[in-house]
């Protein structure tokens, strides 16, 4: 497992040619094996300039890219995953992991150790869900804790010498980042040193392991007959292990509620030492695939000694946990809401808080708010165009609530006005975020937190 190239990219709309390559890494002993893997499929990677342009070109960040593109557009290319290919002359590069995540381009190329003619199946490439562990690494360190682009520029000319120990000859030792800045001592950045992990009886107390999954749901809810609902599930586990010992063993068991739909396109931490196949074969990609594993879910692993993401999945739910009816009318300054909420009778009725958010973008701040709630309350963030409907810990009996009111907007005052390219005229959407926490006694004590985030 390792990786043949690593790229951070700026994006920037309206520049010539819309991004700017921030770093780059090679690492040619790769490349030397990524040719005798490929044999006669190999394709090398290409210098940064045409990269840029043909991953901006693969991610339509391009301002003129407005026609459509065979190779890219088709209904035969319709993609599922982050994972491109790339034009390089004749060629394709393939696989390049990419993504976009608050301005900012994460790249890689994960070495394949096989003929690429045809494509081998994304589950059996091992660097794949390295490069993605290294890309999100790469993610939380730029904006775990920064204020200012000052912060992450001075973090991008950190990464040289921290991929140097994180990430020796492209294969990832440590995904996070902020053990190596640690251990090398930047002068420039202060963090209380952190005991060693080879050090024996660093923790000394009662075992504990603390996890908590965030699940995110999409949604895009029609209320109509005609057209059918669409959804989508993602989810995170978080853990944090507090344990005696200098290299202890856990095993982490996920098991799925009752009724539960199986977990897809899982990824792990590479802390974890092995797995069951059947675990990893489970795949949304092909609506064929019927091997759905329903768990439990095991993870042995020896886990480190900060707060680390287990693994991330998708799940193929029937139905979303909530169903709404949002609609917006436009008259002049004024924007006429109506918001309808229903918590789906299989999530059980009993919250640590509930609450949806009201973005509006692209306007000014909120001067005058007219509203009538059938349940919790509402508050107003003038200055970041936003409401905020309270539900507090569960629904009405009736589990339906419902809102409408008349929101009015001043001038824009200032470019920090929330700004979104979607989100234009009556189009807009409903975020309800869920926190349920419970706890489990078995052998250690285990603490489930779950956010979710529905989007109408």
């Amino acid at each position: 497992m390792a990786q043949r190239a690593v790229w951070l990219i700026s994006h920037e709309p309206g520049t010539s040619p819309c991004g700017t390559i921030k770093f780059s890494r090679r690492y040619p002993t790769v490349e030397k094996r990524a040719k005798v893997f490929n044999g006669a499929s190999y394709v090398p990677v290409p210098e940064d300039g045409p990269f840029l342009k043909a991953l901006l070109f693969e991610l339509r960040l391009l301002d003129d890219d407005k026609d459509f593109a065979e190779s890219r557009d088709s209904c035969s290319h319709i993609r599922k995953t982050s994972i491109y290919g790339l034009p390089v002359g004749s060629e394709e590069l393939w696989p390049v992991v990419a993504f976009l995540k608050n301005g900012m381009i994460y790249a890689c190329v994960p070495l394949v150790e096989q003929t690429l003619s045809p494509h081998p199946p994304l589950i059996s490439i091992c660097g794949i869900s390295q490069g993605f562990e290294l890309l999100f690494g790469l993610q939380d360190f730029l904006y775990s804790g920064q204020k200012n682009d000052t912060d992450v520029n001075t973090k991008v000319s950190q990464l040289p010498d921290l991929l140097l120990q994180s990430c020796p000859f492209g294969t990832l030792l440590d995904a996070n980042l902020q053990n190596s800045l640690d251990s090398i001592n930047f002068t420039s950045v202060t963090h209380p040193q952190k005991q060693p992990a080879w050090k024996a009886g660093m923790y000394k107390g009662k075992p504990q392991v603390s996890i908590s999954i965030t699940e995110k749901v999409k949604s895009m809810q029609y209320d109509k007959q005609d057209i059918a609902d669409t959804w989508q599930v993602v989810g995170a586990v978080t853990c944090k292990c507090d344990l005696e010992g200098s290299m202890p063993n856990v095993t982490i068991s996920l098991s799925l509620p009752t009724n539960g739909s199986p977990l897809q396109d899982i990824l792990v931490h590479p802390c974890v030492t092995s797995l069951d196949s059947a675990i990893l074969t489970s795949s949304s990609i092909d609506p064929m695939d019927d091997s759905a594993f329903s768990g439990p879910y095991k993870f042995p692993l020896t886990p480190p000694l900060e707060s680390f993401n287990l693994c991330y999945y998708t799940s193929q739910v029937p139905v979303p946990p909530i169903l709404g009816f949002y609609q917006v009318k436009e008259e002049g300054v004024q924007l006429k809401i109506t918001v309808n909420l229903k918590l789906h009778e299989s999530v059980k009725n009993s919250f640590e808080f509930c609450e949806a958010h009201i973005p509006f973008y692209n306007r000014g701040p909120i001067t005058h708010v007219e509203y009538k709630v059938s349940f919790g309350q509402i508050e107003v963030f003038r200055e970041k165009s936003l409401l905020v409907w309270i539900i507090g810990q569960k629904f009405p009996k009736s589990m339906e609530i419902s809102l409408s009111g008349t929101v009015t907007f001043g001038a824009k005052s200032h470019e920090k006005q929330p700004f979104d390219h979607i989100c234009i005229g009556g189009t807009a959407y409903l975020k309800v975020n869920i926190f349920i926490c419970f706890t489990t006694l078995e052998i250690l004590p285990l603490f489930l937190n779950c956010i979710y985030l529905i989007d109408f």
